[in-house]
């Protein structure tokens, strides 16, 4: 093993020891039974086909080079990690990361999903965070539709020359509060308001997420530049092999 995939793999068992801390994990995914069953059916059938094309990306990938797993295991952690830290809000909510963004620009947002759905389980089961009831729901925003936001966001980028540490920072930020947006029209959609309907709903769920969210996606967007810079130094063939850098196999 080389020097460079050693460092890899530490850092991938760090995140990895992460899985044993004891989170209070009160942050806002949608609680268990919170939706009511309609919404439950509708928003996890339209996850499934995303995870249906996730698994599909995930296997080609692996099939190609064994050692991405390493990078999808780190990638996952991440989710994991950033996504189980409470943030108490001033508005009595709480708030969390999601750390979607780097397996997003890393492996294309289908493959996000998978990642995504098994950290949702893992947090379900281990964190009372979240829910069964509430995991098509909970996937669609956090592992699909905010991931596909930050792909988008890093191409569009790269396409118009912006540096490429700008590009990831925009793509995570921008995931991060796209995420949220999405749950508060989940939210909306299931509570609508009896004056203003499902818009003015949602106005008041993205109220109570903004003081703490936007700063989070701050953070989370630097610190997925980090994360970025640190491969780029110690695993370039890894992300060579995968495409995210020039020279590899995609």
């Amino acid at each position: 093993m080389r020097k460079q995939e050693k460092i890899l793999m530490t850092l991938a068992i760090m995140f990895a020891f992460s899985f044993a801390l004891p989170f209070t994990a009160n942050a806002m995914h949608i609680m268990e039974g919170y939706l009511p069953v309609g919404h439950v059916i509708a928003w996890s059938l339209i996850s499934l086909p995303f995870l249906i094309a996730g698994y599909m990306s995930i296997k080609k990938t692996v099939a190609k080079d064994r050692k991405a797993i390493t990078l999808l295991a780190m990638s996952g952690a991440f989710v994991f990690v950033l996504s189980s830290l409470k943030i108490p809000s001033v508005t009595g909510s709480c708030s969390h990361m999601t750390g979607t963004g780097l397996a997003a620009i890393l492996f294309r947002p289908s493959a996000v999903s998978i990642l995504g759905i098994i950290v949702l389980i893992f947090q379900a089961l281990l964190l009372a965070h979240g829910g069964f009831t509430t995991l098509g729901a909970n996937t669609f925003s956090m592992a699909i539709a905010g991931p596909f936001v930050s792909f988008i966001v890093y191409k569009i980028c790269k396409k118009t020359k912006v540096n490429d540490n700008v590009s990831i920072f925009l793509a995570a930020f921008i995931g991060d509060l796209l995420t949220y947006v999405v749950t508060a029209f989940q939210l909306a959609f299931a509570y609508p308001m009896k004056d203003g309907g499902v818009m003015a709903s949602a106005g008041k769920f993205l109220l109570v997420f903004a003081p703490t969210q936007v700063p989070l996606a701050i953070i989370e967007g630097m610190l997925t530049v980090i994360i970025v810079i640190g491969l780029k130094t110690y695993a370039q063939p890894e992300l060579k092999e995968i495409g995210f850098i020039e020279g590899g196999n995609n």
